[in-house]
């Protein structure tokens, strides 16, 4: 009889950010998410004890599927942080930190916690609303009649992604392959609203990154066998095509608890097979030149098919049945019964193609929605990094068509907004508070906060000791090396700023961020002279998606504001 054990009973615990333990679990969190940001950030690598695959990373959303996470309060601001990255892919460890940051900040202020909360609301409200509006100093257009800014924007991913293991010559062939893979799936028909098409990525490990390329249509991987088999099957028109979700290998689906009643003298086998043979030759008198399956399909349907010249492709998967479907215009088959013409779809041209060792079935579209990446990288780790890299790349280029607005990046949208709010506290304090019972006071104490977590956020870019700085006049940040001599003319030691749109040779004057400093009014309205100079240059920008990162200071806030009002945590250990 097996061991009978009393129910414990639940564990209650108030105020829990005032215990040391809980502070430092989340001081450990931050340190591991701070050290990752940036394109100098540090690499993770995650295993578990017991064995199985080993990864190596520095992306937010690698970093919290693997970490083991057992407080509550640290499980509210992953999964937050986690469902913010499976919306907008991009700005992961933004929030993560930002939310840290902020909750580490505010507890220092010593006010309560509806206080607190209320004015972290009227804070957020007033960054969105700036960034949002015409006169904003750290926004920039997308201006999808030229590429330079979809290019800094894919650009300023990739190398944020140490991992990937990328130069700068690398950098920039796969900057071009992503954009030009978004813009392959552009139709040329534009409708509203859009219905973009599909970009899938191939994978080709252990060949030069600079081997990548973008074709329009499908690539599907076969056999060398199999792409001799195809050869002889070779024709330049255009074909019919016939897709198929079921299997078509004769064996039969579980009944479930069903059973399946059989004639005396009558052979299954010989019964699904002249099933599949009649379906064949339906194929044949419908002039089908083409048939995909996404399962197995008999080799005695195969050789049918073949000597009736028609290219029978099985094995596909379920992963390429939607880009099939989209590239075809065919509707996927589930029965073996009589296939409606509708079902059908097209392809204008289809051919073989070798890539490194790997061979394909290349179907080429009537009109180009669906491409396939071809990505290549030295190991499967760069590999794997790249490849969610450029998923990333694609979806803030989705994101940047619906909003077609980027912000600055490099840290120069942080400190740029901090000197803004600070300004305003100082200008127009009236303003913001909006007779809602908070001093005046209370509110510098949670604008300080506010914007030292901001603040924070930026230094968090510096990873070797450097010296960070802000400049006077558009409140952007600037990086110095370590070590620099006690005497020093500051223009001398860095050319531009974080995003790369001022330079140094300007007349400006520096502080060190987070010294004590009389607030001062950041230029806004972003001047055009200063893009275009930037954009001449040798240097690129460096930007961030606008909705991304919108998104992720709204979770930041919001996730830091539902755990400071955190009163008890009830934890049920059976």
């Amino acid at each position: 009889m097996s061991c009978l054990e009393a129910k414990k009973p639940s564990m209650c615990h108030s105020e829990p950010l005032t215990t040391e333990k809980v502070r430092a679990t989340l001081a450990v969190l931050k340190g591991v998410l701070t050290s990752c940001y940036g394109p100098f950030g540090r690499l993770k690598q995650l295993h578990n004890g017991v064995g199985g695959s080993v990864c190596t990373t520095s992306q937010s959303s690698v970093l919290l599927r693997n970490l083991s996470v057992t407080h509550p309060i640290l499980k509210i601001l992953t999964t937050s942080v986690q469902s913010h990255v499976s919306c907008f892919s991009d700005c992961g460890l933004f929030a993560a930190i930002l939310c840290c940051n902020l909750i580490e900040n505010v507890q220092k202020a010593d006010l309560t916690a509806a206080t607190t909360i209320k004015l972290n609301k009227h804070l957020l409200d007033l960054c969105t609303s700036y960034l949002r509006s015409e006169v904003c100093g750290c926004r920039i257009p997308a201006d999808f009649s030229s590429t330079h800014i979809l290019l800094c924007l894919v650009r300023s991913i990739l190398t944020s992604k140490p991992a990937c293991m990328l130069s700068r010559k690398e950098v920039d062939h796969i900057s071009a392959l992503v954009l030009r893979a978004f813009l392959l799936t552009i139709p040329e028909n534009t409708e509203d609203p859009i219905i973009l098409g599909k970009s899938v990525i191939v994978p080709l490990k252990g060949q030069r990154v600079t081997e990548s390329t973008v074709l329009p249509g499908l690539l599907i991987e076969m056999s060398e066998v199999q792409s001799m088999r195809l050869s002889p099957l070779r024709k330049s028109s255009a074909l019919k095509v016939a897709l198929f979700s079921t299997s078509l290998s004769g064996d039969f689906s579980d009944s479930g608890e069903g059973s399946v009643v059989v004639s005396y003298g009558v052979s299954l086998e010989n019964a699904v097979l002249d099933q599949l043979i009649h379906l064949g030759r339906q194929l044949v008198s419908d002039h089908v030149g083409l048939v995909l399956c996404q399962k197995v399909m008999h080799p005695s349907l195969k050789q049918f098919l073949s000597t009736h010249h028609i290219i029978a492709v099985d094995r596909v998967g379920v992963t390429l049945m939607e880009p099939l479907s989209r590239v075809t215009g065919a509707q996927p088959i589930g029965s073996l019964g009589s296939v409606s013409p509708s079902s059908y779809g097209s392809v204008k041209d289809w051919c073989s193609a070798k890539f490194g060792r790997k061979h394909f079935f290349h179907l080429i579209p009537n009109e180009a929605t669906v491409c396939s990446l071809l990505l290549c990288n030295r190991n499967d780790t760069a590999w794997d990094e790249l490849k969610l890299t450029c998923q990333t790349a694609l979806h803030v280029l989705q994101l940047t068509i619906k909003e077609p607005w980027v912000l600055l990046g490099g840290g120069c949208t942080e400190t740029h907004l901090a000197a803004y709010i600070r300004h305003m506290i100082h200008k127009e304090p009236g303003s913001i508070l909006q007779d809602d019972g908070c001093t005046q006071a209370e509110l510098h104490l949670i604008a300080e906060a506010f914007c030292s977590a901001l603040e924070s956020l930026a230094g968090s870019l510096e990873h070797d000791g450097g010296e960070i700085l802000t400049d006077m006049k558009h409140g952007h940040f600037w990086s110095v090396q370590a070590g620099p001599p006690s005497v020093v003319n500051w223009p001398d030691l860095f050319s531009r700023c974080g995003c790369g749109v001022y330079s140094s040779q300007e007349e400006l004057s520096w502080s060190v961020l987070r010294s004590t400093r009389l607030p001062f009014a950041p230029q806004t309205h972003l001047p055009h002279e200063a893009l275009e100079i930037s954009q001449q240059s040798a240097c690129s920008l460096t930007v961030d998606c606008l909705t991304a990162k919108l998104s992720g200071l709204q979770v930041a806030v919001e996730t830091a504001n539902l755990i400071l009002d955190l009163v008890y945590v009830i934890e049920d250990k059976n």
